[in-house]
């Protein structure tokens, strides 16, 4: 999330749609669901 976005980290195989956060209410709740998403 901060830092410089890295172009294979946003555009992966399994999502090729750029993660946009729709609302402002839950739009760290998205965030944590496409961190989560992401193996680490």
């Amino acid at each position: 999330v901060f830092g410089s976005p890295r172009p294979n980290e946003y555009f992966t195989e399994s999502r090729q749609e750029v993660p946009l956060v729709t609302g402002r209410f839950d739009s760290l709740e998205q965030l944590d669901e496409f961190t989560r998403s992401r193996s680490f």
